[in-house]
């Protein structure tokens, strides 16, 4: 075996039950001999090298190639050792702060986010087949965060859940309120302000199969005169807003854009506007993106400390209103994916191959052992440019919640009754 992987293994492995057939076929055991066994086959000594240089990158290499296999255990079993193992053992062993070190230097070339190569990567993930996100994305295809209200919901009602909890914060007063929806991905989020809350939304995507499927949701909907989807960067819209939502697109930004992206909202949104971003981040100091997903997955793409988004969107002008932290949300909706996903992979090689496949297993079982024990978090942040835009307490949020949920269920706007209900909500306050 690999003396530079043993050697590694040797200090990371402390607790559980992992062992390593070699590329000569022996078999060596780490752990304690505790929880599920996992068992992972190098079938060349290539692949033993390549990732006892660069675990992080290589790992997921030579597992997508099929130079590795699991033979007892999934995937995911061996990532989820591996991570709660870890703690901060990856950045302890010196090649690994090397490799790192570089990354972080260059982060600024890696996400050079161009006009043009920003719609480059999201062609890269968010054009492939519409069928394949079929597979495992929920019936309304939201592709970012859900919000567990409780444990037993489903995927559904979960994400169902996380638009309406971001409705409340955009706070919809009043009827035919101008929505600008930055990443609108398949639409969900944009019609569902639109056919609930009378929003008259403009939602922006540089993936053309999104476009495609979000023109046709609004006219099936009957929303095709209230929800106006658009082939366009976000920094070529030119009108005024009164609310701007964000949701899974900040991540896409990167970091050499930060000031651009927040100037631009800023002067988008009225002066009495109201701005929600949601967005992955660390809840660590700022760092690199998985090298991995950041190869084959999101290339440009970067995962934000909260004092990077704060700094830029300071500098804008905008004010932090409110700012919440989902933990391990994320983590329960790629287990919801990487089910479905798993249940769903003959249909899925179909559409690609085996190849694709353990790439997109590997993509969702590390997705969610980062958010289950690194360092990853969902921010919502809410932004204005008044302090007396909104109410000074949150009663408001859950108030909003409660009557959505009563309109979810008659599948009218109710907007004549929202009028009432935050008089009525004012007056408590």
């Amino acid at each position: 075996m690999n003396r530079i992987l043993k050697y590694y293994l040797d200090q990371l492995i402390q607790f559980g039950d992992f062992t390593v057939i070699d590329a000569d076929g022996n078999a060596h055991n780490w752990g304690d001999g505790t929880g599920t066994p996992v068992t992972v086959h190098f079938r060349t000594k290539a692949a033993e090298r390549a990732v006892a240089l660069n675990p992080s990158l290589k790992f997921g290499e030579v597992y997508m190639n099929g130079d590795a296999n699991v033979v007892e255990g999934s995937i995911y079993d061996v990532l989820a050792l591996v991570f709660q193992n870890a703690g901060n053992y990856a950045t302890s062993r010196a090649w690994m702060r090397a490799i790192e070190r570089v990354r972080y230097a260059a982060r600024y070339i890696i996400q050079n986010n161009t006009l043009k190569r920003a719609r480059s990567n999201v062609q890269r993930h968010y054009d492939l087949s519409g069928a394949l996100y079929d597979l495992f994305l929920d019936e309304d295809r939201q592709y970012s965060c859900a919000y567990f209200e409780r444990p037993d919901v489903t995927l559904e009602e979960a994400q169902l859940a996380k638009k309406r909890h971001i409705a409340a914060k955009l706070r919809f007063d009043r009827e035919k309120l101008k929505t600008l929806d930055i990443g609108c991905g398949w639409g969900g989020m944009g019609l569902y302000l639109a056919g609930h809350l009378d929003a008259d939304v403009i939602g922006v995507t540089l993936s053309d199969e999104q476009l495609t499927i979000a023109k046709q949701r609004a006219a099936d909907a009957g929303l095709a005169d209230k929800a106006e989807f658009r082939l366009q960067d976000y920094r070529d819209t030119k009108e005024r807003f009164d609310r701007i939502v964000s949701v899974g697109m900040f991540e896409h930004v990167g970091i050499g854009y930060y000031d651009q992206f927040f100037s631009h909202c800023a002067k988008a949104l009225k002066n009495d506007g109201v701005m929600l971003l949601h967005t992955i981040g660390r809840y660590d100091p700022p760092g690199n993106t998985n090298a991995f997903i950041q190869k084959y997955i999101f290339p440009g793409g970067y995962i934000p400390a909260l004092s990077e988004v704060m700094a830029a969107a300071q500098r804008s002008g905008l004010i932090v209103n409110d700012v919440e932290i989902l933990r391990i949300h994320y983590a329960e909706t790629i287990k919801h994916w990487r089910e479905r996903f798993r249940a769903h992979r003959e249909e899925a090689k179909a559409l690609y191959d085996e190849r694709f496949c353990r790439m997109w297993e590997f993509y969702l079982a590390a997705s969610e052992s980062a958010f289950r024990w690194q360092d990853l978090v969902v921010f919502q942040l809410q932004f204005t440019k008044s302090l007396d835009t909104l109410p000074i307490t949150r009663g408001y949020m859950q108030a909003e919640e409660d009557r959505l949920r009563r309109v979810e269920k008659t599948g009218a706007s109710g907007m004549t009754s929202r009028i009432a209900d935050i008089r009525d909500c004012e007056a408590a306050e």
